[in-house]
């Protein structure tokens, strides 16, 4: 059962892949919580000009969303190395878990709409919840993706030297072992020669003979 389970989700483990580097994910996490939070200030603006009621709506203060931007964004950015280490197929698995964190995220928003708060104002919180969920989840992955195995190894790690899949071939063998002396093939080379030397006359007796 949790086999399945772990197959369907594409957790193995065993990725191939190298981690992103450290400073890449540092760059994206900056990159992540700038773009949320201008996105959400840009959202609370279109919102208020278009829907002029919710003006002055305690959600749409600074100080009420940045705290929830920040903190969301900051777990997003920490969840993505450990994606890419526990699946092979990392970026399924993130935009799967993106939707899912996005989904629950407007549980509270249908709370506050059920309790009376204005339609207007509700949905466009809705929509700054996924515009962080859309802004986190494209610069991660782009900013800090995974990096290829290196070239020469085998499930991401480097081979060992004198390992049996780093040793090089010799030249002028099959297997990388040098050929042995006195082989069939150098004793037949041998024996030519030696009836080629014995068929030809010497220079002395053809001096002689004229």
């Amino acid at each position: 059962m949790l086999n399945q389970l772990a197959s369907l989700a594409r957790l193995d483990f065993s990725p191939r892949h190298r981690q992103p580097s450290a400073l890449r994910v540092l760059l994206a996490t900056i990159a992540s919580v700038a773009g949320s939070l201008a996105a959400d200030a840009i959202l609370v603006v279109i919102g208020e000009a278009v829907f002029p009621g919710t003006k002055g709506f305690a959600h749409f203060q600074f100080s009420d969303y940045a705290k929830l931007t920040v903190v969301g964004v900051i777990v997003a950015c920490v969840a993505w190395p450990i994606v890419t280490r526990i699946s092979s197929a990392p970026r399924w698995l993130f935009f799967r878990l993106a939707i899912l964190v996005t989904l629950v995220l407007w549980l509270p928003d249908l709370y506050i709409l059920y309790k009376g708060e204005s339609v207007k104002a509700v949905a466009v919180l809705m929509v700054m919840h996924l515009a962080i969920a859309v802004v986190t989840y494209n610069l991660l992955v782009h900013i800090a993706p995974v990096r290829p195995a290196s070239r020469g190894s085998v499930d991401g790690r480097p081979l060992v030297r004198g390992s049996a899949d780093s040793r090089p071939l010799v030249r002028g063998s099959a297997d990388g072992r040098p050929p042995v002396r006195g082989s069939a093939g150098e004793s037949e080379a041998g024996q030519r020669d030696t009836q080629l030397s014995a068929e030809q006359p010497p220079r002395g007796h053809h001096r002689h003979a004229r």
